[in-house]
């Protein structure tokens, strides 16, 4: 049976590696795809990310181990990591990719109706319809528990008024799935889970401007949004126990590992020279890329083990701990790329500086948010605390 199912393993490998050189567009290759999907006009005026986009759509391959029924390709997990695996080899990524799949879609297979799954399942699949998280409020951030954004049952819809904000694309997203309070007597006990059209009117989505000058997140405001009966998902007030569970599979997608992690040696050889034995011509900086890259290799042994671990079943306890040291890592490159450039590394605009040098300093600022997004570094480290180290709350 395992010699057999080797064999099968090696075939479906060598099929992928055939049809991802067939139609993956070399224009693309070695270029990140979260970079078209944080903002959608970029990704429709570039042809060839929509004629992969399109390519992978059709053959299910975006979401492989979903149903067809849903947009999937009805394979495993196995199946999933081989197309991964020969997409990374050639520089290539998921074009699908997206809140929708990283997020969205799991809890839906997990907690929503068919009906929901049908309606929405085969739209995030083909990456037709872009999803926001609306999650965190003004006053309800690392203690989400506490939002006050208010859904009144009229009967017939529901009724949404307040604010979300930290909001991913919600300037750009076609539909948001949101925690909204239905009980004003009990904190975890009165929220639910639900989905909103954001073309629904009474719904403004401002975005802000971050240091590093991205606009990616928004302030979302609903004033007297009506919202269907049916985009209810699961139970009235059960949408704590949702909403905890899409957490996972978001810190789950925030520890996976990472493709196209450009090495910083070649930039350090351009950037310091060299010593008589050819080494980066600066021992300190040289030590402390050599322990970034290590802490990476033991980060993906560490993916590689605790995947091993949860392949029967959900996202593992270790999802908090892998968050908070891929955090850490890719903190820290920021860091060391910044200071091999030197002066360069802090350009932010005009012709003195090269793109990768503009970048680089925007990617140091923006990897700050990084221990705060997808729950904070102190809230992680208690998760872990909790449930990985069995250590009293």
């Amino acid at each position: 049976m395992v010699e057999s199912e080797a064999i099968d393993e090696q075939a479906f490998r060598l099929e992928a590696r055939a049809w991802l050189k067939a139609n993956f567009p070399p224009s693309l290759a070695h270029v990140p795809g979260l970079i078209f999907q944080g903002d959608r006009h970029t990704a429709e005026a570039n042809a060839d990310y929509q004629l992969w986009r399109q390519r992978m759509a059709d053959k299910g391959w975006g979401v492989p181990n979903w149903a067809s029924r849903y947009g999937g390709a009805d394979l495993t997990s196995l199946h999933g990591k081989i197309i991964g695996e020969e997409l990374t080899a050639i520089g290539g990524f998921n074009p699908i990719r997206s809140y929708g799949t990283m997020m969205l879609g799991p809890t839906l297979l997990e907690y929503g109706n068919e009906a929901q799954k049908l309606e929405h399942l085969p739209f995030i699949a083909s990456h037709e319809r872009r999803w926001c998280q609306g999650f965190s409020e003004p006053g309800a951030g690392s203690d989400l528990a506490s939002l006050q954004t208010r859904c009144t049952d009229m009967g017939d819809h529901w009724l949404v008024n307040g604010q979300k904000i930290w909001t991913s694309g919600a300037d750009q997203a076609d539909w948001c799935f949101a925690i909204v309070r239905t009980d004003t007597s009990r904190k975890q006990g009165g929220i639910s889970f639900l989905l909103i059209d954001m073309a629904s009117e009474g719904i403004e989505a401002r975005p802000i401007v971050l240091i590093s000058g991205s606009t990616h997140f928004c302030e979302v405001f609903f004033n007297d949004v009506k919202v269907p009966k049916g985009n209810l998902v699961g139970q009235v007030n059960q949408g704590w126990t949702i909403a905890k569970r899409l957490l996972q599979f978001e810190r789950n997608s925030l520890s996976e590992v990472k493709a196209d992690i450009t090495p910083l040696s070649p930039l350090a050889h351009e950037y310091l020279g060299t010593d008589a034995l050819g080494r980066i011509d600066s021992p300190d900086l040289r030590a402390r890329m050599v322990h970034n890259a290590m802490r990476h290799e033991a980060y993906m042994a560490t993916v590689h083990r605790f995947a091993q671990e949860a392949k029967n079943g959900g996202p593992s306890n270790g999802v908090s701990t892998l968050k908070n040291l891929w955090s850490g890592i890719i903190q820290e490159r920021s860091e060391l790329l910044v200071e091999l450039m030197g002066a360069n590394g802090l350009g932010w605009a005009g012709d003195a500086y090269g793109e990768a040098e503009r970048e680089a300093a925007r990617a140091l600022l923006h990897s700050k948010a990084f221990s705060i997004y997808g729950g904070s570094f102190e809230v992680q480290n208690n998760i872990t605390a909790k449930h990985t180290l069995g250590l009293p709350g």
